[in-house]
């Protein structure tokens, strides 16, 4: 299925259903932010999400529950292939070096996606694990000795 862009004012919808995961109209009313919209408004764009297959509908008596029929991480890999491909020639090398140019990215933040490599904090983490085991099966370990050597005083 083709997706189609969203307006500002529909992907505020689908972020607040994405955020629900299924909603009813007078819900998604409640905890839309203010200044809210008028319900034909938000009546509109649902009927437009759902003329665009964002959304699905699932008639309950005389009211409808509204579902995401996109997920959110398939709407963001669709926005950032269009982002590629209308500012940076969709080339990601070059999305890359505007990141890290405008400090949004460290050089060195990039070294735990170099292959072959794992990052410091999960060997840290794997360490510690490790110690932990250890640490516990010692324990208990020295412990049997001394009820062992406790009862052969006796």
């Amino acid at each position: 299925m083709m997706l189609q862009s969203l307006t500002p004012s529909e992907e505020e919808i689908m972020q607040l259903i994405w955020n629900k995961g299924q909603i009813y109209f007078r819900e998604l009313m409640t905890i839309f932010p203010e200044p809210k919209p008028h319900q034909n408004t938000v009546s509109t764009f649902l009927k437009i999400l759902v003329d665009k297959n964002y959304l699905t509908t699932e008639k309950q008596g005389r009211i409808y529950l509204y579902s995401p029929s996109i997920s959110f991480d398939n709407y963001k890999k669709f926005v950032l292939e269009h982002f590629l491909e209308n500012y940076f020639n969709n080339s990601g090398n070059e999305l890359l070096k505007v990141l890290i140019d405008e400090k949004y990215i460290k050089p060195k933040d990039l070294d735990q996606f170099s292959e072959g490599k794992t990052p410091v904090k999960n060997i840290e983490k794997d360490n510690d694990i490790q110690d932990f085991i250890k640490e516990i099966t010692r324990e208990k370990k020295s412990k049997k000795k001394d009820k062992k050597k406790k009862s052969k005083k006796k």
